[in-house]
């Protein structure tokens, strides 16, 4: 009886792809990236493993094989066990690009330990402000890698939804005090109606602290450019990856397609 129960995860994990030996953080088994790339990847991620203790794990693939993205970065994060066991500090960053038949999609799923840092709408932003615009012309290296990267910028604590809340409150009060200052200015003009109009503005300002660090052009350029102040790539420090922690998986992330 507990065979049967079992069954059906047994089945799904058999779709999902094993670990890859010698296991790494950068399996393009989609071919999305240039073998100088891949280097500065690993190199990369690797490097902030060894500094931090987490692993952010990128996959590419073809096909999904009839999984929804979400449940596929989800399931293939906690077979492969990505993150340690401790403290559940992995990520899968998943791409599937865009073919005649089929949308892309992209994905980002985090640990347990992760959620803190790199909450779901922190992953929604990456995806779809970050990467997508690199994917969409074409730029596939790109925009994983710029992925990549605000991905290790987040979980340093450098974006937080929490301070955008906190916030917030703020905001509703000076958008309010304005509102008064313009009825009261109008006066008989009847023009009062002209607050619908910045009500319909005000719900993008809500994000602007995230419009300004997740966008495809705040790096200045290419991520392969120097000196920038983030630090994310720009050699590793020697030595490989020591392998996957035994990290799980919440249900935490965001994603989108194009």
């Amino acid at each position: 009886m507990a065979l049967l129960l079992w069954l059906p995860t047994l089945v799904c994990w058999a779709e999902i792809p094993d670990k890859p030996k010698p296991e790494r953080l950068v399996n393009d088994f989609a071919g999305l990236l240039s073998a100088t790339q891949k280097q500065v990847l690993e190199d990369s991620l690797v490097a902030f493993n060894k500094a931090t203790s987490t692993q952010i794990c990128v996959v590419t693939v073809m096909s999904l094989d009839g999984y929804d993205i979400a449940d596929y970065a989800q399931q293939l994060g906690e077979k492969w066990g990505v993150g340690t066991k401790k403290h559940n500090n992995g990520a899968i960053l998943l791409v599937k690009p865009k073919t005649e038949r089929e949308k892309g999609r992209a994905f980002i799923a985090t640990g347990y330990g992760l959620e803190a840092s790199l909450p779901d709408i922190i992953c929604y932003r990456i995806v779809n402000n970050v990467m997508i615009p690199y994917f969409r012309n074409n730029d596939y290296g790109g925009g994983i890698m710029a992925g990549a990267e605000y991905m290790m910028r987040a979980t340093r604590g450098e974006f937080t939804a929490e301070a955008e809340e906190d916030d917030f409150p703020y905001v509703i009060v000076v958008f309010i005090i304005i509102i008064v200052i313009l009825m009261i200015s109008a006066g008989r003009n009847g023009k009062g109606g002209g607050g619908s109009n910045n009500d319909t503005d005000y719900r993008p300002r809500r994000r602007v602290t995230y419009n300004d660090p997740f966008s495809q052009g705040s790096f200045g350029g290419s991520v392969f450019g120097g000196g920038r102040s983030s630090g994310g790539f720009g050699g590793g420090f020697g030595g490989g990856f020591g392998g996957f922690g035994g990290g799980s998986f919440g249900g935490g992330g965001g994603g989108g397609s194009w």
